[in-house]
């Protein structure tokens, strides 16, 4: 799993990773467990900014910064079940459909939050990033 992950990242800006000890205080302030293939992803980069494949620019929030970013865009009263992971630092917020079995990936624009304007991006993390690196979504 990680050398498929690690294919994705390409010419991103990645940073050291994330411990197992700041996941797992994260996902207590988060009140949930993060799903294994973000996991093993946050122990390769805590956040990362840069073009996935095909020219897609993603930003990915650092684990620690889940919980007070998720609260500051006060995500759950809008988009309740969605936990926003980064964006496509053009107004689009990717994240985790927690409601769904698998935490599939969606998108949907932080102006109007709204799970009527949901676009699904793929069944899991390693999908998505699948997905941005051969330019779909």
């Amino acid at each position: 799993m990680v050398t498929e992950l690690r294919q994705f990242l390409g010419e991103m800006k990645t940073y050291p990773g994330a411990s197992d000890d700041l996941i797992a205080r994260s996902e207590a302030e988060l009140g949930m467990s993060l799903p294994g293939d973000y996991v093993e992803f946050l122990r390769i980069t805590n956040g990362g900014v840069g073009s996935i494949g095909k020219c897609k620019y993603v930003i990915f929030w650092a684990v620690d910064e889940l919980a007070p970013l998720n609260r500051d865009y006060q995500v759950q009263e809008y988009v309740p079940g969605f936990l926003v992971f980064g964006s496509s630092g053009g107004g689009e917020a990717y994240g985790f459909d927690t409601r769904r079995k698998g935490w599939p990936v969606v998108r949907i624009t932080f102006v109007g939050l709204d799970w009527d304007e949901a676009i699904p991006m793929g069944e899991s993390f390693a999908a998505f990033l699948k997905q941005l690196y051969e330019g779909e979504g």
